[in-house]
């Protein structure tokens, strides 16, 4: 499954849903507050992740919870070059968090082997042409703006109608742009432009999104508002994100049965054993004793 920069490869596939580990290297995130921030502390956190069962690592130094600002270039490049490719030496599968063309392309050098961008090639005109000529992977995400304001733009008459129209469009765009079709992953952007209940819907037609995108499917529902507002019942208060864990490796395995291509997740560990539990149960005479 190895690539060099500028080699056509497919898209990385298991026997069964994938598992995201994610790997925040910023000092803001709504999930971690920065214990990843340090370039030492993030390559021993996604080897760590891949000790408790992630199949690939997603490395990001921009963070992306609503209303966030955006960091610099330079800064984004050296928060994630480094830890991108001691992990790629230490042969993990490294996807890279992004939506700038630049530090996707060095991270590619550096042996990233999948991007995952949240705009979907929105952001950057750059980027599209940057993974085309790459050759790897690329998951597009369902995004109507950068993160400062996007609240402000969750509204929908028809969610699921929507965000399958919306990724219709960028899937179409990065195809005219030069990435083949078997290589573009599809991200309905969970809490991204979007409130609890249209991340409820979404959750609950991940089957049709798949089937009318005919495409892989990422979800991406890590310890996100939407589980917390879940967890909370009428009138109560959301647990903190770290508390959410558990909803997230529910939300997993209904991924995994909805035959999604994998989940990105914070903790690893109930997430991979919810994966490999739906697996069996597709194969039960696999353990017959």
């Amino acid at each position: 499954m190895s690539l060099s920069h500028g080699q056509v490869t497919g898209l990385p596939r298991w026997d069964r849903c994938a598992v995201m580990g994610v790997v925040n290297v910023t000092p803001d995130s709504f999930s971690d507050g920065g214990r990843w921030f340090d370039a030492e502390a993030a390559v021993k956190r996604g080897l760590d992740l891949v000790a408790e069962g992630a199949d690939l690592v997603d490395v990001g130094g921009e963070s992306t919870r609503p209303g966030a600002t955006r960091v610099d270039e330079a800064e984004e490049l050296r928060r994630v070059i480094p830890v991108v490719r001691e992990l790629a030496e230490r042969g993990v599968v490294v996807s890279v968090d992004t939506m700038r063309a630049s530090v996707a392309e060095q991270s590619v050098a550096a042996g990233a082997r999948l991007v995952n961008d949240v705009s979907g090639g929105r952001a950057d005109a750059r980027m599209v042409p940057v993974v085309a000529d790459a050759g790897v992977p690329f998951v597009v995400m369902h995004w109507r703006g950068q993160s400062v304001d996007m609240n402000d733009r969750a509204v929908y008459a028809d969610v699921t109608g929507e965000v399958i129209a919306e990724l219709r469009d960028s899937l179409a765009r990065a195809v005219a742009g030069g990435i083949a079709a078997d290589r573009i992953v599809v991200d309905p952007g969970l809490g991204f432009a979007k409130r609890a209940e249209h991340d409820l819907t979404l959750m609950a037609d991940m089957a049709r999104l798949r089937a009318e995108l005919d495409a892989p499917l990422l979800i991406a529902a890590s310890r996100k508002r939407f589980l917390g507002r879940v967890l909370a019942g009428p009138g109560g208060a959301p647990p903190p994100a770290r508390d959410r864990d558990a909803a997230t490796a529910a939300v997993s395995a209904l991924a995994a049965a909805a035959g999604a291509w994998a989940v990105r997740v914070h903790e690893v560990r109930a997430s991979a054993d919810a994966v490999r539990v739906v697996a069996a149960t597709r194969d039960p005479e696999g353990f017959a004793s």
